[in-house]
């Protein structure tokens, strides 16, 4: 994954990696999931969801406009670009655009609130779950692909997954349904 910008502009790029940060905080003890970079190379391979909803711009036109609105709404109220602001007030500009307050013509007609909830909440817990960083965070060991899939057929397990236990079932049952080939 490249560092950098490569969709973006460095100034939507910073106001991206900002938002981001607001909105999945992630721990000090590890690398954290570049999240931002996932995004920016999304919308530069062109890879889209499949839909749109009708009052959003174009994926990569959407967030182009609602980053440079939010940084112009930083400006505006706080005489920095959203990036520079102390997190609380970063936080009062998100809560904003959340709750569909932000309007501007910079907007393009987007309703914030509709960009909030389908563009920025979808994308950056997306980029954030879609990384192996946070597979491990939540004790998802990864998938099953690299190994192949054996058992193909319903109901049936390979010999890596877990069975699954009932109440009242013997270890035998258990034994015995691990084992079917």
């Amino acid at each position: 994954m490249h560092p950098g910008p490569r969709f973006f502009s460095s100034d939507a790029w910073l106001t991206l990696s900002a938002l981001c940060a607001r909105i999945i905080p992630q721990p000090k003890d590890r690398p954290p999931v570049p999240i931002a970079a996932c995004i920016d190379e999304k919308l530069l391979m062109g890879a889209s969801d499949g839909y749109r909803f009708a009052p959003l711009l174009l994926q990569g036109d959407a967030w182009k406009a609602a980053l440079e609105a939010l940084d112009f709404e930083a400006l505006d109220r706080s005489g920095a670009r959203f990036h520079l602001l102390p997190p609380e007030a970063q936080d009062a500009l998100v809560g904003l655009v959340q709750k569909g307050d932000l309007n501007g013509p910079l907007w393009r007609g987007m309703p914030s609130d509709l960009f909030f909830a389908k563009r920025v909440l979808h994308d950056v817990v997306n980029a954030y779950y879609a990384h192996p960083t946070a597979w491990s965070e939540m004790g998802f060991g990864g998938p099953a692909s690299p190994r192949g899939y054996v058992r193909l057929d319903a109901n049936r397990r390979d010999p890596w997954e877990a069975a699954e236990a009932y109440p009242g079932q013997d270890d035998k049952a258990d034994a015995e349904n691990r084992h079917v080939v």
